[in-house]
């Protein structure tokens, strides 16, 4: 069967299934749709708060960033997976002893005040729509290639598959998908790395081909991979480059914007009891392993393929690397040709290939002497590194069907979610909570879906036009959840003495600062020259890039929070026994508790 056939059938089977388990568990109910009727089994729990954690920025583009940007890239792993630990250990349990539905709630019940609530909205609203910016493109990258349309049509397939089982199942709809979608997500990630990794390595094992000897030249992989793009004036793949202090406080606000992010946060109010929660954290970490301890291994192959590819003698000759003729190019090149997300342009007009790093200004000022080469000539987007893996490799069709499956998997389980905190916080928080508040339960349901609708939309809208590559949106969005949400969840778990003054002032704070720090140093400002600041190091303040004042605005965040609560009124004692008892273990407070 060729390729595409199988493409249609695999990806249509797991269409599918996402749409009839999407049917059979149809929120009748608020309950069901914010919490699926708190009746998730924690294993099933931590399954879906995988998918929905593993988005298109995980599956699809953080190999990508990765393979191009070696070890400084290594602060997506790091900040990612230890946010998560962050968020099980410090958020999940306490939040879920509350008792209620959303961020925002937790937020304007434990402040006593309907602005923190509402300025926990617009936080909310704000990360997770930047978050869902990377979703979508994620989707319009899978579906431009898979299906083979251009990535606007394919990012509005999506968008329809996101808006029926969302809309009509709701949290419950919504967590069994997420449990199909990480099996096919996890599956279509490790299939084809253990293929790779055999082909290259010999070693069945992805994680420990990385450090294995590389099949055809004896040398170690990441040795081997060093020399192939260090001849091409990369830089070297396992050294740092950059500020140390950025590639800190990057990490930082990675792990403070995952604890923060308010759509994994309410996978947490899923489940029957308190433990489960805990539960529920432990088994997520496992699932999530499997992924993050792979990627890497993925990265690395990837990258060492791709270079192969290009290359007559991969190595190069002592004198001049030799590319392969632009009309010998392999498949996989000609296929996403077509997306427009491989490009070439024959700067020298020999009709070969030319592939390396122009903005490496010596190299490429000795290469134009010595070679007569122009520039680069090869354009590969880094969100297609992943999906276009296998192809690179010569997999069989049947591994690129599922690797297609996968990358949908995960970029729709994440939107779905993110979606679903979009439509809660406002028809939860701001419709019933600060407008409507005497609305029915049927009334509030509609205005969920009605809400749910109205993301997708927009997230649709602002797909079409992401401000980087789906990781690097990612990363802005948990900057933003960094500097806001976070803070204030963890001073109202553990600082009795943090008021609704300070706690409003700390997230405004927090959040404006981020804001106008990204704004400005990505160009988004119509402020004259603004652009040239974008993604420029040497204008950055003190070195920090956009994607790392996260942490310095949460900084900002808990500094004023506690400055303002200290000069103004204690909160009311019932406030500080509520602060109490969500700390203390019910078992403790009387018999028969729900831990």
């Amino acid at each position: 069967m060729d390729q595409q056939t199988l493409i249609y059938l695999v990806v249509g089977a797991t269409f599918a299934l996402y749409i009839g388990i999407a049917i059979w568990s149809r929120a009748g109910s608020t309950g069901e749709f914010y919490a699926a009727g708190r009746g998730v089994h924690p294993v099933a729990n931590g399954m879906a708060t995988a998918a929905d954690w593993m988005s298109a920025a995980s599956f699809i583009s953080m190999a990508g960033l990765i393979a191009f940007a070696g070890y400084s890239a290594s602060a997506f792993l790091m900040g990612w997976t230890g946010g998560y630990v962050l968020l099980a250990l410090l958020l999940a349990p306490y939040l879920r002893k509350f008792g209620k539905f959303t961020v925002p709630e937790f937020i304007g019940e434990r402040f006593y005040s309907q602005t923190a609530r509402v300025v926990a909205v617009i936080a909310l609203l704000v990360a997770s729509i930047t978050y869902v910016i990377g979703q979508m493109t994620g989707v319009g990258v899978t579906f431009s290639r898979f299906l083979e349309v251009n990535a606007t049509v394919g990012l509005l397939i999506g968008a329809a598959i996101v808006f029926v089982y969302a809309v009509l199942g709701g949290m419950k709809g919504i967590t069994y998908t997420q449990v199909a979608q990480y099996i096919v997500l996890i599956t279509a990630y490790t299939i084809p790395a253990v293929f790779i990794s055999l082909q290259l390595t010999g070693v069945a094992i992805p994680p420990l081909g990385l450090w294995a000897e590389h099949t055809d030249s004896g040398m170690p992989l990441l040795a081997r991979l060093n020399e192939v793009i260090t001849d091409l004036g990369f830089a070297n793949y396992t050294e740092h480059q950059g500020s140390t202090l950025n590639m800190l406080l990057f990490t930082l606000s990675l792990m403070i914007g995952t604890a923060g992010l308010p759509h994994v946060i309410i996978r947490f109010f899923t489940v029957p009891r308190v433990a489960d929660a805990r539960w529920s954290a432990g088994w997520a970490l496992v699932f999530i392993a499997l992924l993050y301890l792979t990627a890497p291994a993925v990265a690395a192959m990837a990258r060492l393929n791709l270079v192969d590819t290009v290359q007559m003698n991969p190595v190069g000759t002592p004198d001049q690397p030799t590319f392969i003729q632009y009309e010998d190019r392999p498949d996989w090149m000609r296929t996403w040709e077509v997306t427009g997300l491989v490009q070439w342009d024959d700067k020298n007009d020999d009709g070969r290939i030319q592939y390396y790093n122009e903005d490496n200004v010596e190299f490429a000022r000795q290469a134009e002497e010595r070679f007569g080469w122009a520039g680069n000539e090869l354009t590969v987007n880094r969100d297609i590194m992943v999906l276009a893996n296998p192809e690179i490799a010569s997999l069989p069709n049947w591994v690129v069907a599922i690797v297609a499956a996968g990358g949908l998997a995960a970029a729709l389980s994440t939107a779905a979610g993110l979606l679903l905190a979009i439509s809660s916080a406002v028809s939860h928080d701001l419709i019933k909570g600060a407008i409507n508040p005497r609305i029915s339960e049927r009334g509030e349901l509609l205005a969920a879906r009605v809400s749910m609708a109205g993301a997708i939309v927009l997230a649709t809208y602002l797909g079409l036009n992401p401000p980087g590559f789906a990781a690097q949106t990612v990363a802005l969005a948990f900057g933003l959840a960094a500097s806001s949400i976070f803070p204030a969840i963890m001073m109202g778990i553990f600082v009795k003495r943090i008021n609704n003054a300070g706690a409003v002032a700390g997230m405004l704070s927090g959040l404006i600062f981020t804001v106008v720090y990204i704004f400005v140093y990505k160009g988004w400002f119509f402020i004259p020259d603004t652009n040239m600041l974008e993604d420029t190091a040497e204008f950055w303040v003190f070195g920090i890039s956009p994607l790392s004042i996260g942490a310095v605005g949460a900084a900002l965040n808990f500094l004023v929070a506690y400055v303002v609560s200290n000069v103004t009124e204690a909160p009311p004692e019932e406030i500080q026994d509520l602060v109490e008892s969500i700390r203390v273990p019910r078992a403790t407070q009387a018999p028969g508790g729900d831990d």
